[in-house]
């Protein structure tokens, strides 16, 4: 077997790197490379070289653009391998960009790097490279792939700073029966140490920042741009619905949110809820933002068997930065891909629209999109 569990020389097995011009696919590419693959490095352009949309100039360190395509292109000719660059931009429109504006006005917090992945890089993409003849499509993620008595798991990335096992979580089975993941098992500073030695252009690129497609920081600029109207004001109201202040759009605000309420109070207040039907933003005390209770939908399952068909004791993962928190998933019989998630304990900042993610231990079992109170079905 070699490094990738194929029972065939290096020399012999084929792989399409995913190279976004950043350390850490350059690095997985070069390692490929030295181990003695045949490789292939594909650069997805996935908006018009630096123009996100509605704005004149993307925010410095994204992905996924001119500089960055130029940047995977001087490290495949520094490891002599072939790049190919495909133009998905009118997908990533539709699949990501435009879902993630549909989602902010439905009062949601979207997380369009898991649309990414799952629609754009770990459907398109990998299709790409099945058609390339390749064995597997490698990517720069830090998430670990495992080999268990019922074929291949994600498990979380040694490195507990880097990992992104969260963002990966709607990854089918099939999919990662043909992924790799060669970053796995380092932490940052390994992955750079090998750039050095390698001789990579872009060893001491700094790390992307915030999401590829949005300049200046500015995501409610994004929406406004796709969604004429999306920043249409409205009323903030307090818990008993009483008018307490004005808003300029609830694609502004996110559930947790504390700045830009711009009200006078006695006491900090967030935004509990936001209501699109009524285009009111709650806000409230912090303690207004606890729950240990809430629904999830559209779940993606890779644990044993189809499904959650029973109550399980897991620990979930509600946000990217969040740390796991101990939890019982109850299976919801009248609909399979739905389930209600019981915390341990109560958490603050629950948001509709952002992935609970299931763990046991580091192996990921699976998740789903976490939905408003009031939303059915599931």
């Amino acid at each position: 077997m070699n490094s990738l569990g194929f029972d065939k020389s290096p020399a012999d097995t084929r792989v399409v790197v995913a190279m976004s011009g950043g350390v850490d696919s350059s690095t997985a590419a070069a390692l490929m490379t030295e181990q003695g693959y045949e490789v292939i490095g594909v650069t997805l352009q996935l908006y018009d070289h630096g123009q996100a949309p509605g704005q004149a100039q993307r925010r410095k360190g994204a992905c996924c653009a001119g500089q960055d395509i130029f940047d995977a292109r001087r490290v495949a000719d520094r490891l002599s391998i072939p790049h190919y660059v495909l133009d998905y931009e009118s997908r990533f429109k539709e699949q990501v960009i435009e879902d993630f504006a549909d989602s902010y006005l439905a009062g949601e917090t979207p997380i369009p790097c898991v649309r990414c992945n799952q629609t754009v890089k770990f459907r398109d993409l990998l299709g790409k490279a099945r058609e390339l003849g390749a064995d597997a499509l490698v990517t720069g993620h830090y998430a670990r792939r495992v080999l268990g008595q019922g074929g291949p798991e994600l498990h979380r990335a040694l490195d507990e700073a880097k990992d992104q096992s969260y963002f990966l979580f709607a990854t089918t089975r099939e999919q990662l029966d043909y992924l790799r993941f060669p970053l796995g098992d380092m932490d940052k500073a390994e992955t750079r140490a090998h750039a050095e030695r390698l001789r990579l252009p872009v060893a001491l690129k700094p790390e992307s920042q915030d999401l590829c497609f949005v300049a200046n920081g500015s995501y409610a600029a994004v929406v406004e741009n796709l969604r004429p109207g999306a920043a249409d004001p409205g009323d903030i109201v307090d818990l008993d619905g009483n008018v307490i202040g004005q808003h300029q759009g609830i694609i502004r605000y996110t559930v947790g949110q504390r700045r830009g309420l711009g009200i006078a109070a006695p006491e900090p207040l967030y935004v509990v809820r936001v209501e699109p039907d009524t285009r009111r933003v709650v806000a409230g005390p912090k303690e207004a933002l606890l729950k240990d209770r809430f629904r999830v939908g559209t779940i993606n399952w890779l644990g044993d068997g189809d499904g959650p068909g029973q109550d399980l004791d897991v620990t979930v993962k509600i946000r990217s930065a969040a740390a796991p928190v101990a939890a019982t998933i109850k299976a919801r019989p009248e609909n399979e891909n739905g389930a209600e998630v019981n915390l341990n304990r109560a958490e603050a900042g629950i948001a509709p629209g952002q992935a609970c993610v299931f763990y046991d231990q580091d192996r990921v079992l699976g998740g789903g999109w976490i939905r408003r109170d009031d939303e059915r079905p599931l």
